[in-house]
């Protein structure tokens, strides 16, 4: 059985974006301070999801990697091979933010996982406390506009 969560995780992980990074996707959230915009990578496979931030050691403050699926899921991120540490919002199909937590680099076989009780159709993964210096809290809506 733990096995089988390990291996759904590592599918549901942290992904490499299929935008290109000199062509990033644009991640907007509303908030009770206004419009916070990010520039993204977008990890919209599996093979993507799974790769994610993994062996990148440095983010700009108002960038990251969104990861998106056509249908909403259940599941976890973990921080396997992730050098930085990493916030993530999570988001359902109305666009509406249900969790966002604090995620720590780990280089262990059996690392923390971390995610929300609800299904989600989203994530977005920013250096640790983007989402507080932005007045970003649950409840806040996401946009992801993609790059033509």
């Amino acid at each position: 059985m733990r096995r089988t969560l390990v291996s759904f995780c590592f599918v549901l992980l942290t992904g490499c974006g299929t935008s290109n990074p000199a062509d990033p996707a644009t991640l907007e959230i509303r908030t009770s301070q206004g419009v916070q915009s990010f520039q993204v990578e977008v990890a919209d496979s599996p093979e993507e999801r799974r790769i994610g931030l993994m062996g990148r050691e440095s983010l700009s403050p108002v960038d990251g990697m969104a990861f998106v699926w056509d249908e909403p899921v259940q599941g976890s991120f973990w921080m396997k091979d992730t050098l930085i540490p990493l916030s993530i919002a999570f988001w359902d199909e109305r666009g509406r933010i249900l969790e966002i937590l604090d995620m720590e680099p780990c280089t262990s076989d059996l690392c923390p996982t971390y995610g929300p009780a609800a299904p989600f159709i989203g994530a977005v993964e920013l250096g640790q406390g983007a989402f507080g210096l932005a007045g970003v809290v649950v409840g806040d809506r996401v946009e992801l506009s993609l790059p033509d």
